[in-house]
């Protein structure tokens, strides 16, 4: 939101309060010029809102940032009120076919991050996942670029694009999961909005380019240019223990390490923690930067183990 306002677009956000963390409603009220609460539960409730603010403001264009059951009732509101170049149908046939049940838990997956301006799909990077290894194979965090060679590369994104195409997707940014078989890659699943975990800021950090701000540049018809990645950047999630947080030090001095390019740990005294593998144990990370991929992964060890928390086991 604040990329985009920083380009001149005026923003309308739409949030559903069960999903508005605290820490960020102050962030997005500044960048929006109103932010509108509504359950997303609500179908009906969620499109008036759409179609309301849409014509009271007289808005361009409706995208659709995140994910979850809330995608279909926007993009159809939008494709109704002629904001969105993508019909529904599209999104339907992006998740078809998605493999997450015939793949190995211990198969290498790598996220790739594309970025579609008129019909024409632009590969942007391709992240690979750091996982505890066996036997669960729980993902940790993620690194970019992916170590990968130069025939892996086309092979993924041969794949990633002929999904695309077949979905019929004409703007915006995708997250396709891909699975490294010995028979070569196959999708895990493939959804129509920027990589989580910050996966973007990685993308920038390792290569100069700011995938959030080329979500609104492509609005206004620009394609990306994509520079090659000149070091590494890593987001490793804190893994701390299920329980009560009693108390935690160390976030002071993860912040000022020079090669640290963020983090957060949205927990106080009294919090529940998830346990490892959770989705809500994402909320809490830290970024690097190296030269390698064993440097970042030596610099989000050390982050972790600066991070000195007192947590209380809970009975279930």
């Amino acid at each position: 939101m604040r990329k985009g306002a920083e380009r001149g677009f005026r923003i309308w956000s739409v949030w559903d309060p069960s999903q508005l963390e605290a820490d960020f409603a102050p962030r997005l009220e500044e960048a929006s010029e109103e932010l509108l609460l509504t359950d997303f539960s609500d179908e009906t409730a969620l499109r008036e809102t759409i179609a309301r603010t849409a014509r009271r403001n007289r808005i361009d264009a409706v995208l659709h940032c995140g994910h979850g059951s809330s995608v279909l009732p926007v993009v159809r509101e939008a494709w109704r009120l002629g904001l969105s170049t993508n019909p529904p149908a599209v999104y339907e046939r992006l998740r078809s076919g998605d493999g997450e049940g015939q793949v190995p838990a211990g198969a290498p997956r790598v996220g790739v991050e594309t970025l579609t301006v008129d019909g024409i799909h632009h590969v942007v990077g391709m992240t690979a996942q750091r996982t505890t290894g066996p036997p669960d194979f729980l993902v940790t965090g993620w690194l970019h670029p992916a170590p990968l060679t130069d025939d892996e590369q086309k092979f993924i994104s041969a794949v990633v694009e002929e999904r695309l195409t077949a979905s019929g997707y004409r703007f915006g940014p995708a997250h396709t999961e891909v699975a490294l078989l010995p028979y070569g890659p196959r999708i895990v699943s493939c959804h129509a909005h920027l990589g989580g975990d910050r996966i973007p800021l990685l993308v920038e950090i390792a290569r100069g380019f700011d995938l959030e701000a080329a979500v609104f540049t492509g609005l206004l018809g620009s394609p990306p240019v994509v520079p090659r990645a000149f070091q590494y950047a890593e987001t490793g999630f804190f893994l701390l223990p299920e329980g009560r947080l009693e108390t935690y030090t160390g976030t002071e001095d993860i912040a000022v390490t020079p090669w640290v390019r963020g983090a957060r740990f949205p927990y106080t005294a009294g919090d529940r923690t998830a346990p490892v593998g959770d989705p809500r144990t994402r909320r809490a990370y830290v970024v690097v930067e190296g030269s390698t991929p064993e440097v970042t992964r030596e610099r989000v060890a050390k982050a972790r183990q600066d991070l000195v928390a007192d947590i209380r086991p809970v009975a279930r």
